[in-house]
């Protein structure tokens, strides 16, 4: 599951929880936003600093277990929304290319 944020009608609250709920606890996750605008969350060891060429911005590393993403966080409206923002206040043109959300 990806958002391509150059099309504005992508970017919906519905499109943000889907994003969260296709992406597993079972392992550390990361959001990403690519040069091209292309938003999706990245797992594995291909987070924090790592594999970062090409991205615009990336919000921080979301440990395993911290219910972060997964349904559960999918469910969360003020999560959703937070994400949403993010998303929404960054692209295209973010302050920095690390993301502190809180």
């Amino acid at each position: 599951m990806q958002i391509d944020l150059n099309n504005p009608d992508n970017l919906t609250l519905e499109a943000v929880r889907e994003l969260l709920a296709s992406a597993s606890d079972d392992e550390h996750t990361q959001l990403r936003v690519t040069k091209a605008g292309i938003a999706y969350i990245s797992s594995g060891k291909a987070v924090g600093g790592v594999d970062i060429n090409g991205l615009l911005f990336r919000l921080e590393t979301w440990a395993k277990g911290s219910g972060y993403v997964g349904n559960v966080a999918a469910s969360d409206e003020v999560w959703v929304m937070q994400i949403f923002n993010a998303l929404e206040q960054n692209w295209p043109t973010p302050p920095f290319d690390y993301i502190d959300i809180y």
